[in-house]
């Protein structure tokens, strides 16, 4: 039998050009592989496979299944296996988020009355102490933020949906909890206080401020404000997930936005305090001026937060091979960083120019409405104070949102069933009050802002090195390996350091709130 060439055994016409894999790019992109030349190499996928070669000697029926087999693949994601417990859980509850969201969250999370706090860090600091250590804790917490992003999908097939399961998987299980869930729920709760005396004490400012002298009579005091100001918030609250409170995010954005503008416009406007200063505030003893300055610190590392809701925001993305979630959180991320820094930039320099040494513990707000409550018109003083009120009515939803998690997480792996919608109100009011209690039994701010900012700085500045260096494993000593241990543990110094500038400003404050009062 006269045999065949083997050309017409492979004859069917290839098309190697609609299934060319594809190179991961460092900028996160995609593109088809290089003409000529050497092979690439190229990290295994689940449908790296399906390659032109194993494509050539097969009929093209069978072909086609296998090409459309690949981008179903593709489109699928990364054959992640998915807990089915998520489905029930207020962060991971519904995957349909997208670079919009991130932006009006990560805004959201990231600018608010912590920022109203940074000329009292000015007025410690001085001109060039506070500018240069607001410059550097910009882009360090900057690049920790793409750290994380990065990391989120850092091991084929897991998505680390929550700060403390990629603390988890960098640190080991029981490591990894210790040195992460109490920071991370302290920064939510302690948040969320900080919100209710922040929200309270304005609306109370407003009242007064669009009532003045007719409506005197019978006040209510600062600790009805604080619930009335928790009992809004408790409502709100009752929105199922995060992706429910995209649109309280985006009012969140735009509020601050708007009133950090108006705060320093304002400020910078008036007349300068004829008495003011721009040497720092002198304080009796070298312990005490110390002491003073780690404190101003603290409320600088304070202003910069929301790392520890980074990676809860990325798990309401969805994520396939061909678009994975990192890409849209990082062009949100850069977006709302942007406004960021347009908006604590000026209120830190505008403010402390406008106050200089006269600057209350309270923040700019306070002595914008001390100093020029009979300068500006009633109507202008009163629309901030309601812009800062949706702000904090705003931010208080989406830092609550992993402690609400962390509830839900609990009771459906004990019952293995979801929340019913009493569980998760009660869970919520529960929440609320107890937040209310602690805000009415520990009335301090700007001293409570530097521990905040002291005790979970290494969830934004320090463990998302240590993490980088634990899972990517950089090659040892190499410019990469050097740079994330020293800022790490730069950041764990950082950290001891202003928690007991921030202890020492609590107890030299006499556990006392410092607000203005109005005339």
């Amino acid at each position: 039998m006269e045999e065949r060439p083997e050309t017409e055994l492979i004859s069917i016409p290839a098309t190697p050009r609609a299934s060319t894999p594809e190179i991961l790019t460092p900028s996160g992109q995609r593109s088809p592989r290089r003409e000529g030349g050497a092979a690439t190499a190229k990290s295994w996928t689940p449908t790296s496979f399906i390659s032109p070669r194993f494509l050539s000697p097969i009929g093209t029926p069978m072909k086609r299944v296998l090409v459309n087999m690949k981008g179903y693949l593709e489109e699928v994601g990364h054959l992640t296996k998915l807990n089915p417990q998520d489905a029930w859980l207020p962060i991971t509850e519904s995957r349909n988020g997208n670079a919009h969201y991130a932006a009006f969250h990560n805004l959201n999370a990231g600018v608010g009355f912590q920022a109203l706090l940074l000329p009292v860090a000015f007025s410690f600091l001085g001109w060039s102490w506070g500018i240069i250590s607001l410059i550097i804790a910009y882009f360090w917490q900057l690049y920790t933020l793409w750290i994380l992003v990065q990391l989120h999908e850092a091991v084929p097939g897991k998505r680390y949906n929550r700060y403390v399961e990629l603390a988890q998987a960098a640190f080991g299980e029981r490591l990894g909890v210790w040195l992460a869930l109490f920071p991370t729920v302290y920064l939510s709760a302690g948040t969320a206080t900080a919100l209710i005396l922040v929200g309270g004490e304005t609306m109370k400012l407003f009242f007064q401020t669009v009532c003045g002298p007719l409506c005197s009579s019978n006040p209510l005091t600062t600790v009805e404000w604080y619930l009335v100001f928790t009992s809004l918030c408790i409502v709100l609250s009752q929105l199922p997930n995060l992706n429910s409170i995209a649109g309280l995010s985006l009012v969140g954005a735009v509020t601050a936005i708007t009133y950090c503008t108006m705060v320093w416009v304002l400020s910078v406007s008036q007349n300068r305090p004829p008495t003011m200063t721009y040497e720092p505030v002198s304080m009796p003893t070298v312990s005490a001026s110390f002491f003073s300055v780690l404190n101003a610190l603290g409320i600088i590392a304070f202003a910069f937060r929301g790392h520890n809701l980074v990676l809860e925001i990325q798990a309401t993305m969805p994520s396939t091979f061909k678009k994975p979630a990192h890409v849209p959180m990082w062009r949100g991320a850069k977006v709302a960083y942007v406004f960021i820094a347009m908006c604590i930039f000026p209120v830190a320099i505008g403010g402390y120019w406008a106050y200089g040494n006269l600057m209350p513990s309270g923040g700019i707000l306070n002595a914008l409405f001390g100093f020029h409550s009979h300068d500006i018109s009633r109507g202008l003083l009163a629309v901030t104070f309601l812009l800062v009120v949706f702000n904090c009515l705003s931010s208080f939803q989406i830092y609550s949102m992993p402690v609400f998690d962390s509830f839900e997480a609990g009771y459906t792996s004990r019952t293995n069933r979801p929340c019913s919608i009493w569980v998760r109100s009660g869970f919520r009011v529960f929440y609320g009050f107890v937040n209310l209690f602690i805000g009415v039994a520990l009335p301090f701010l700007s001293s409570l802002a530097g521990l905040l900012g002291g005790l979970t700085l290494p969830v934004t500045f320090a463990y998302p090195c240590f993490m980088w260096v634990l899972i990517k494993k950089p090659p040892k000593h190499s410019f990469n390996w050097y740079s994330n241990w020293i800022l790490g543990w730069l950041g764990i110094a950082f950290s001891l350091a202003f928690s007991i500038g921030g202890i020492w400003s609590m107890v030299n404050s006499g556990l006392k709130l410092k607000f203005f009062k109005p005339n």
